[in-house]
């Protein structure tokens, strides 16, 4: 089961990612812009999610994936760090977010990043 030292790990992998603390939590940003957070007692991560795939997401796999209150109208969904698989699901997730928030100058750099692993 992935723990905060595995998406420390992973987000600051990402190309351009930094850590920063805001609102007493710790922020993974790329090229300055926001992709994650781990919030509180560090047992989920929010993560960007359109917002049109998010109510399926979590009603497809509500054990894994919800929506904070405070984010709803946003395009952001909330990961259970225990629900998931694997580092690897985490990595998918992760890059996924930092794909969103990415300027086209990293996209055009790492196209690869952000897409699930092949099976």
């Amino acid at each position: 089961m992935p723990d905060a030292d595995d998406v420390r790990r992973i987000a600051l992998s990402l190309p351009d990612t930094t850590e920063k603390i805001a609102w007493a939590m710790p922020t993974f940003r790329v090229a300055g812009k926001m992709f994650a957070t781990l919030p509180e007692d560090e047992t989920s991560i929010a993560v960007r999610c359109p917002k049109e795939e998010r109510d399926e997401l979590v009603l497809s796999e509500p054990a894994k994936f919800w929506i904070a209150d405070h984010e709803a109208g946003f395009a952001w969904v909330r990961v259970r760090l225990g629900a998931l698989e694997d580092d690897g699901e985490l990595h998918d997730i992760l890059a996924d977010s930092w794909r969103q928030a990415a300027p086209s100058r990293l996209l055009d750099t790492y196209p690869e990043l952000g897409l699930p692993a092949a099976d």
